[in-house]
Order: structure tokens, then C-alpha cells, then sequence
């Protein structure tokens, strides 16, 4: 076991209800504390350098591939990377509990949804802190003890108005975690008077409670890492992983991650990534929405990239989608590991069989794409689709992966402008001023209900989370900074116009009465949509307004809710 003699001084400024007397023990945080004492320094270099590559975007600049880069081209920092010198390396042996990863259901980390996400019949639940989850205090600490308690096999939860049970099946999916972004913090918590990060927060207390039980029954922590951004923060989680597994003594390689490639400039790498963890790599995943938010944000300032509504932007019909998913299993496949698809963000249509029948006969040919196109496996929002998605990859793909027996040949010679390349929306269709107005709605139902402590929200017959939000916030923003017309109407988008679409939803939604988080929703969006610059995350700009927020369970009482260790 490794040393640890730094002296590390921890503070939790928050009440101390329940789940944080179970989860807050004297040893996890000093686990934490030594965590966030490692690493928070190159935590905060990497987020500067994201800082300073983005005034490069918004001068112009684009991502090259690293080749590129060593050559002079822009978009890249510290190309030293030996991933493409070696052409035999390859990821690690995938886990046999992990080898069928066919259907995997994502969800918040509250007790209900852990059961029913692991009971769906999913093979993998991916419980999430992150794009589903508002981290208010209640919600992480109440989460991680929901996790301890579900890899123990011992979560129920009881229903109290039905008085129904729910409990876990004898066979259950597969647990993976998704711990917060490199960029998120979490304040109620800080380490020799250092914020702590959420990433750290998350990925601590689940390792820390649940490994040995984990490997005890025969699978290991498994994790989904967010918004990567290059290999450099890669190879942080890749070192957070040997520190931790060192700390605990157990084996090198037994973490396993698959990271989400949900960000442009980390498609320029996605080879480093995975070098960077081989050890511990599960693949990449096709996070097709971050993906998007990602294009739109880093491009905002370019004239020649500027995104038509997100409604235009499918997986079929979207050059740089398309690349971005055959050079994804291409290089999943030449490395020996997984290729995952993207998520299925609709949910059944009830009261209206037509449109439900319509709902999922397009979802059933978008998980046909994803496995003849290689995929080793999908995602879906909603239980009630495992089934389908499952019939599909069962039909296409008898094996329990194509790791070895679909190489994705066609994403050898995908070029960087591939990667790059939007979609041409006929003339008059690409924004509209419906599509404008249902744009901010979503940003604006999505924002109150985050304030609220909910993560993600069904609108319009989809599952809403941070990520699907962020592309109608972004590229409203964008609209509005060309000074873009609705080409219905002729009309430009201005500020004027979205603060006054702004205002009048409010007003829809609470008839002028202050109810839940309207009216400080729609002031929170009505400014990210028209201030001069664009907020990197809505999250960050929406944080600070749930430090304040009231833990409602049982608090231990504490004579200022700080408690130091």
C-alpha cells in the first residue's frame, strides 16, 4: 500500500444528514484528501490550458490530428504521445462479467432508478453523477450510499404513496459509475482550503466503499469518464486510477473505464486517449450529444460552422457525425476494445400508438446502423426500449462483441475536414422560429428543473439531460451572435427576441405566479443566451444557486454544518 504522510486538512460545509454520516467516514475522506492533494494542481492546469485553447478556436483555429500538430499545425498542446509509434499495442483483456455489453441503460443515482436500471434487463446500468444528476448535497451523498447499498445486493425502496416495493432481481445488469466532468467542482467539500473536485468527490467515495465488496463478488469498479478533452486528461485519470489502486493494494489494471468521446477535439485523439489508459480502457463511447454541444461551443465565433437546429443534425445524414463514428470504431477495434454506440434519447409516446409505432421504428434503424456499422453495443434512455435495442444487436450480432470480427475499415481514412464537415440544410428549413422557440423552452424547463435538484426531465417524447440542453443553449447563443435570421420570417435573432421568448415562457409556465425555479430559471437563461460571451457549461453558471439549497432529510445536528478532519 502506498504512503501517505502529506498532512491534508478536510472541510465539509454542508449539514451532515444521514447519507453523509455513512458515506463522510473519517477514512474515506482521507482517501478524498489524499486524491485531491495528488492531482488538483494539474486539475487546474489542464483546465487553464482548455482556456487557452479555446481563444484559439475562437480565432479561427481548428483541431489537427497529432501528426499535424508536430508539424506545426494549430489546435494541439504537447504532442508527445508514442500511441501511433507502436502499431501492436493493444488495451487491456476485457473483463468476461463486461465481454456482452450489447444494451446499456443509463439514469440518475436515485434508489428507485439504480433498481430499475439494473433490473431492465440491460447489461449495463450506468449509474450517472453527472449529465442526469443536479449534484446538490442530498443527491451525491444519498447516491453513493444507493450504490453501496445496490453492489451489496441490498438496495429496496418502497413507494410511499402505493406502499409498492422494489428490490433487485437475481440477475441484474452490470454496474458502471459516471463520475463528474474534469471542470465541475464540488464546494461543499475542500481540501487545505481548496475546492474539491467533482470528478475526485465521485470517483473516491464509490472506489472507496465498494471495490474490495466488488471484487469479492467477481467484477471490479467500472466507470464512465466525461468530457475528456485530449489525452493529457487522459493520462490524469489514468494516474488517479494506479494512485488509487496502489492506496488499496489492489491489483494494477483493476479499474476499468470506457471513456465517452463527447468533446471535437478529443476525436482528434481518440488513439492517445485510449493509449493513455490502455491498462484500464474499456473503449470509447459515441457521446453523441456532448459531441455536438462540443462542435457548436468551440466554433461558436466561426461564420463558415454555424449549426442548424438540432432536429437536422442526425447520425445519418451528418457528415461529421458519420466520420466521427467510423474512425471511433476503426480505432476502438485496431486497439483491441470497445466501440460503444450512442444513446437513444427518445421515450415511449403513450396515448398516441401511430406516433409511438413511428418513434420506434426509428430508433430500431438507428441501432441497425450502429451494429452493421461495428458497434460492440448501444445505449437507450428508457427501459421500455432494452428490448428493442436488444432484438436488434441479438439479430445482427450473435457474438457477444465484433471487437475482432468487424474492424470498421472505413474510418482508416477519415481526414480532420471529416471530422469537421456540418450538414447543408435546405434553404428555409435549417432555423426557424419554431425551432428557435422550442429551443429555449428546452433550455429554459431544463435549467428550472436542474435547480430544482433533477437532472433530466421527459420533454417532447425525450429524455432531456445536460447534454441534450447544452446544444439548444449554444447554438441559440451562436444564432445570436451572427446575427442569424429565422428563415420563416426573415426575422434576425437578437436579444431583444430571445429575452422576450424567454419572458413569455416564464409566464406561460407559472401564469406570472413565483412557483419552483421559473423565474430564477429564466433569468439564469435569458442572460447565457444573450451575454457577450458563451458560459462553457450551464451547469458551472447554475451551480452556485443549489450551494444554498436546504438539505430536507434527517441532518445530524452540527453547531455550523461544518465538520473537519
Amino acid at each position: 500500500m502506498e504512503a501517505r504522510t502529506a498532512p491534508v486538512n478536510i472541510e465539509i460545509h454542508a449539514p451532515i444528514c444521514a447519507a453523509a454520516s455513512e458515506i463522510l467516514t473519517p477514512d474515506s475522506l482521507r482517501f478524498l484528501g489524499y486524491l485531491c492533494h495528488k492531482f488538483e494542481d494539474r486539475r487546474q492546469a489542464l483546465l487553464a490550458a482548455r482556456a487557452s485553447q479555446a481563444l484559439v478556436f475562437d480565432s479561427g483555429g481548428v483541431p489537427h490530428y497529432e501528426g499535424a500538430a508536430k508539424a506545426g499545425g494549430m489546435g494541439m498542446r504537447e504532442p508527445h504521445s508514442k500511441a501511433t509509434e507502436d502499431p501492436h499495442w493493444r488495451c487491456a483483456a476485457v473483463p468476461e462479467d463486461v465481454m456482452d455489453r450489447r444494451v446499456e441503460i443509463t439514469g440518475p443515482v436515485d434508489r428507485k432508478m439504480i433498481i430499475n436500471g439494473l433490473n431492465s434487463g440491460a447489461n449495463v446500468y450506468m449509474a450517472d453523477f453527472e449529465d442526469s444528476t443536479s449534484p446538490t448535497w442530498s443527491n451525491l451523498t444519498e447516491g453513493q450510499r444507493n450504490l453501496r447499498d445496490a453492489t451489496r445486493g441490498k438496495i429496496t425502496y418502497t413507494n410511499p404513496e402505493t406502499g409498492r416495493v422494489y428490490a433487485l432481481k437475481q440477475k441484474t445488469a452490470v454496474l458502471f459509475v459516471r463520475p463528474r466532468g474534469w471542470h465541475l467542482d464540488e464546494a461543499h467539500v475542500t481540501v487545505n482550503g481548496r475546492v474539491v473536485s467533482g470528478s475526485l468527490f465521485d470517483f473516491a467515495l464509490y472506489f472507496y466503499h465498494n471495490v474490495h465488496c466488488l471484487l469479492g463478488k467477481g467484477t471490479r469498479p467500472y466507470f464512465y469518464l466525461p468530457k475528456l478533452e485530449d489525452y493529457l486528461e487522459a493520462r490524469l485519470w489514468n494516474d488517479v486510477f494506479k494512485a488509487a489502486q496502489s492506496y488499496f493494494g489492489v491489483p494494477y489494471g483493476t479499474i476499468r473505464a470506457t471513456v465517452l468521446l463527447e468533446t471535437i477535439t478529443a476525436a482528434f485523439q481518440m488513439e492517445e486517449i485510449l493509449y493513455e489508459l490502455r491498462d484500464h480502457s474499456l473503449g470509447l463511447n459515441c457521446g453523441r450529444w456532448d459531441y455536438l454541444f462540443s462542435y457548436i461551443k468551440k466554433f461558436k465565433c466561426h461564420g463558415d460552422k454555424i449549426a442548424p437546429d438540432r432536429s437536422h443534425l442526425t447520425m445519418t445524414d451528418t457528415p461529421l457525425l458519420k466520420a466521427y463514428v467510423e474512425r471511433l470504431i476503426y480505432i476502438c477495434h485496431k486497439r483491441g476494445t470497445f466501440a460503444m454506440g450512442g444513446m437513444a434519447a427518445q421515450i415511449p409516446i403513450k396515448g398516441d400508438p401511430a406516433a409511438n409505432d413511428a418513434a420506434m421504428a426509428r430508433i430500431k434503424n438507428d441501432k441497425i446502423r450502429e451494429v452493421m456499422a461495428g458497434h460492440d453495443g448501444t445505449w437507450v434512455a428508457h427501459p421500455a426500449l432494452v428490448t428493442l435495442a436488444k432484438s436488434v444487436f441479438d439479430k445482427h450480432m450473435p457474438t457477444p462483441n465484433q471487437i475482432d470480427k468487424n474492424p470498421g475499415m472505413t474510418g482508416k481514412d477519415v481526414t480532420e475536414a471529416d471530422l469537421l464537415k456540418l450538414r447543408i440544410v435546405p434553404k428555409g428549413e435549417a432555423i426557424t422560429s419554431a425551432g428557435l422557440e422550442k429551443g429555449v423552452s428546452i433550455v429554459l424547463a431544463y435549467t428550472e428543473a436542474w435547480l430544482r435538484g433533477i437532472g433530466c426531465i421527459p420533454l417532447n417524447h425525450h429524455m432531456e439531460d445536460a447534454a441534450t440542453a447544452e446544444i439548444s443553449r449554444a447554438q441559440i447563443w451562436q444564432w445570436r451572435y451572427h446575427g442569424v435570421k429565422t428563415e420563416d420570417d426573415g426575422v434576425v435573432i437578437s436579444r431583444e427576441r430571445i429575452s422576450k421568448l424567454v419572458q413569455d415562457e416564464v409566464k406561460r409556465r407559472t401564469g406570472g405566479e413565483d412557483r419552483g425555479k421559473w423565474f430564477l430559471a429564466g433569468k439564469l437563461v435569458e442572460d447565457m443566451l444573450t451575454k457577450e460571451r458563451l458560459d462553457d457549461f450551464l451547469t458551472t453558471v447554475c451551480y452556485p444557486h443549489i450551494l444554498t439549497t436546504q438539505y430536507e432529510g434527517d441532518v445530524i445536528p452540527e453547531d455550523d454544518h461544518v465538520s473537519k478532519l
